[in-house]
Formats: structure tokens, sequence, C-alpha cells
């Protein structure tokens, strides 16, 4: 992000030298977007607190075919 504010600073220098007020203005108005961002990052970094979410918990494997459960093609056959 600081990079790119850097390239809008020269971009800006560089469309007030050739005369492109135009330009200029829409520079203008992504660098104060880029700042922007730049001053939120900050905030965040600065401002962060560790919020502690546990452990996870891993449930418990399905019984398969083999330990004990019928498809429903084998209860449909037994009846």
């Amino acid at each position: 992000m600081e990079e790119i504010r850097d390239n809008l600073v020269a971009r800006i220098a560089e469309a007030e030298r050739e005369g492109r007020l135009g330009e200029v203005e829409g520079l203008r108005v992504s660098l104060a977007g880029a700042e922007d961002k730049l001053a939120q990052i900050d905030r965040q970094a600065s401002g962060g607190t560790a919020i502690d979410l546990g452990m996870p918990r891993i449930a418990a494997a399905q019984p398969t075919q083999a330990e004990g459960t019928a498809s429903l093609t084998q209860s449909l056959d037994d009846q």
C-alpha cells in the first residue's frame, strides 16, 4: 500500500508538470483513499487484541458398515 501511495505522489507531480489538471484531481482522490487505507492498517496493528478461540473439537468418526450398520438396501432386503 505504501508503494501505491508513493507511486501516486510521483504521478501527481508528473501530471502537474505536464499541466494535466483533470488527471491531477483524480490522482489526488486515489491518494486520499490510499492514505486512509494506510491509516486503517496502522490503527488495526496498534490496537489489536488477541482473542482466544479455544481448541477445535474433532467429532467421533461415524461407524461404517463393517462396524455393524446396514445400508438402506440391506435393511430393505432383510424385511
